[in-house]
């Protein structure tokens, strides 16, 4: 094998005019990894851990930074600062701003990682990834890496009551299933815990025998009861506070997301504030970032005479793309007409009959995108009905 000489025997280091600090945190509860690469430090990247939650201690470490550079250097350099999306949410990225810090949020899966079987891995080869993540996306690299872009502290808590309705819905579901197998196993059929007459009912059941109840299984059912009247409240409670964010939106100077979703048929106060709260409320330059903010983007795989399509990348949002997903089903019912109807219908007709699930997650990127122009542009839906005023 002929190895070219041209190039010189010493290794050639990357020389980059470094105008800035470029720090990068790997948080944790326990502790805070601090990787930096500092103007005048050579290549070397220094790393410095703090006490998890430790604010204080990192802005003091950042400060240093900062300090060190300048003696080294003469100049005033600014601190740049990267994470990775997770439990943390916004609130260090939020102070990192408000103390005149600039901050960035990665998506810790769109950072290139080593394809080895058995790679190796720490928090601080985690945390120097980072740092050169962070290199290449300020050179201007493209799609070097996926940053997210951080809520405002009135879209994150909005978001809440949707996200709440859901969970309890959840709890409600396991309540209901837990009590009707408990009767199910002493041959008792068609008790429907979430009638009104739910306990008068249950002193009226006999066991497939013709017994009634056991008392400890009576006392444990109607504890199950206690809980699932509780969850009924509260999911109340919440659909309120819910009525009234969607009543302040419909009454607000221009219309919002939420009030000109409600004018479609089809789609009802949940549907509108979930999109609304998890989706609408973004921008989005075009509408592939609307379908790839949803997870329904198409995911091929192409290689040489190998061409063909994964699914969907799943990769966004899962409540907005459940919603969708659901919505897609509920839109051939109530917009049977509309041109999205007719073209899941001709396709599937197309394939005589099947793939039915295949197509509603296309028609649900389709709605999404379609809705996406509707409440940001006001282009209405080919034949969709509106309801009456």
């Amino acid at each position: 094998m002929h190895i070219s000489t041209d190039r010189s025997e010493a290794p050639t280091a990357i020389r980059t005019n470094l105008c800035a600090i470029f720090v990068s945190l790997e948080l944790s509860r326990s502790s805070w990894l601090i990787t930096s690469l500092s103007p005048g430090n050579g290549e070397k990247l220094s790393k410095h851990a703090v006490r998890g939650g430790d604010v204080t201690g990192l802005l003091a470490r950042l400060s240093w930074l900062r300090e060190k550079a300048l003696s080294r250097t003469e100049r005033h350099f600014p601190i740049i600062v990267i994470q990775e999306a997770g439990l943390d949410g916004f609130w260090l990225h939020r102070v990192l701003q408000a103390e005149g810090i600039e901050s960035h949020v990665v998506d810790p899966a769109s950072i290139a990682t080593s394809r080895r079987r058995r790679r190796a891995k720490t928090d601080r080869i985690d945390g120097e990834a980072v740092v050169r993540t962070l290199l290449a996306y300020k050179r201007g690299e493209p799609r070097v890496c996926a940053m997210v872009k951080a809520p405002s502290r009135k879209e994150e808590d909005r978001r809440r009551i949707t996200r709440e309705r859901k969970v309890l819905t959840g709890e409600r579901v396991s309540h209901v299933n837990r009590i009707k197998g408990l009767l199910f196993a002493q041959g008792i059929f068609g008790y429907e815990p979430l009638r009104r007459d739910r306990r008068a009912r249950l002193e009226e059941r006999r066991t497939g025998d013709g017994r009634a109840l056991p008392a400890h299984l009576k006392a444990q059912i109607c504890r199950e009861l206690d809980r699932l009247e509780l969850i009924l409240e509260q999911v109340k409670t919440v659909e309120t506070e819910r009525a009234a964010l969607l009543a302040e939106a419909e009454d607000a100077a221009t219309p919002t997301s939420a009030a000109m979703l409600l004018d479609v048929k089809g789609i009802g106060p949940e549907f509108a504030a979930m999109l609304w709260s998890e989706g609408l409320f973004r921008h989005f330059d075009n509408r592939r970032q609307v379908a790839a903010y949803a997870g329904l983007a198409q995911t091929p795989w192409q290689s040489g005479s190998v061409d063909r399509e994964q699914g969907v990348s799943k990769s966004g949002n899962p409540r907005l793309r459940t919603t969708m997903v659901q919505l897609a089903w509920l839109w051939l019912r109530h917009q049977p007409q509309s041109a999205l109807a007719l073209w899941f219908r001709g396709r599937v007709e197309q394939n005589g009959g099947r793939m039915r699930k295949t197509m509603i997650v296309a028609l649900a990127r389709k709605l999404l995108v379609a809705l996406w122009k509707y409440v940001t542009a006001g282009i209405v839906i080919e034949g969709v009905v509106m309801k009456a005023s």
